[in-house]
């Protein structure tokens, strides 16, 4: 896969990530925990369904005699799935959407401690920035003592699972080093990240009293919102670097934002998009830099 078509796919992974905000504002009685619940149910159902016809029915046995990169990679899914449904029933969505925003540089970070990746003094900055615009935010969520502040402590735990996970994928495309031993198949991560999930939260959603409406809604997350583009997101690994993808996801809020104001007339709060714009401009300042220096060496090394 080319460079170029694999950063399209990544685009529309995050257009299909940034439904969940405005599907979820239009759920009529489903709570906290049984949203979690079944979206997850629905992506283990799909997964099923999806990996069988990718791999046949050996990829079952494949899951149970796994290495531990493939379960500490659904370990962070799960993490994933769960806290995100869960911070989006507690705050709005643009409040969950930039949290998740400081994914690339908690990558960032992540790939230079363990994969020895050297950051530059511009990453560091925009790390410093970032982290300037969520303590903004929370502490405005701090000051009018809103509940939100808890929906916002919960997303964190997304961006941090990520960049774990993104790190160890990245580590597994690239293999062992070893030419003999082919790198892991981390597919069926997501699935037992959904199961995971699905597991922990079932307890917590008990008794179930979705009505037929949100099941409908729901499953419409869980397979499109979730089981297709984190499918894609893991084939991707294998083309695109770790920090590339979480700073493409980022579209995501762009997207989310978008979708919940217009779809769901939630309009972000002055703390979110005060918050939100410096996190976007850390990256964004960061990513121009980068392409710069790049352009800078191409020349220097054709002339």
């Amino acid at each position: 896969m080319s460079h170029s078509r694999a950063v399209s796919l990544m685009v529309l992974v995050t257009l299909m990530w940034s439904i969940a905000g405005v599907v979820t504002r239009h759920l009529q009685g489903a709570e906290s925990f049984e949203v979690t619940f079944w979206r997850s149910a629905f992506t283990v159902l799909a997964l099923s369904v999806g990996l069988s016809a990718m791999r046949g029915g050996a990829w079952w046995r494949d899951v149970l005699r796994a290495r531990w990169p493939l379960w500490a990679s659904g370990l962070c899914w799960a993490v994933m799935f769960t806290a995100f449904m869960v911070a989006i029933t507690l705050t709005t969505v643009a409040n969950v959407l930039v949290t998740l925003a400081v994914g690339p540089l908690v990558t960032a970070l992540f790939a230079r401690v363990v994969l020895h990746h050297e950051l530059p003094r511009r990453t560091w900055i925009a790390i410093a920035l970032a982290g300037i615009g969520i303590a903004w935010m929370f502490g405005r969520e701090m000051q009018v003592g809103s509940g939100a502040l808890a929906g916002m402590a919960v997303a964190l735990a997304v961006p941090l699972a990520g960049a774990a996970n993104w790190t160890l994928l990245q580590h597994i495309a690239h293999g062992s080093g070893d030419p003999d031993e082919p790198a892991q198949d981390m597919l069926p991560a997501v699935w037992i990240g959904a199961v995971l999930s699905s597991l922990a939260t079932l307890p917590l959603a008990w008794p179930l009293r979705t009505s037929g409406h949100d099941l409908a809604l729901l499953a419409l997350l869980g397979i499109v919102q979730l089981s297709i583009p984190c499918l894609l997101a893991v084939r991707l690994t294998r083309v695109l670097p770790g920090p590339e993808i979480a700073l493409l996801a980022l579209l995501e809020v762009i997207f989310g934002v978008a979708w919940a104001w217009l779809g769901a007339g939630e309009a972000p709060g002055h703390a979110a998009l005060i918050g939100g714009a410096l996190v976007l401009a850390a990256l964004v300042g960061n990513e121009l830099l980068a392409l710069r220096a790049r352009r800078g060496q191409l020349v220097a090394a054709h002339g």
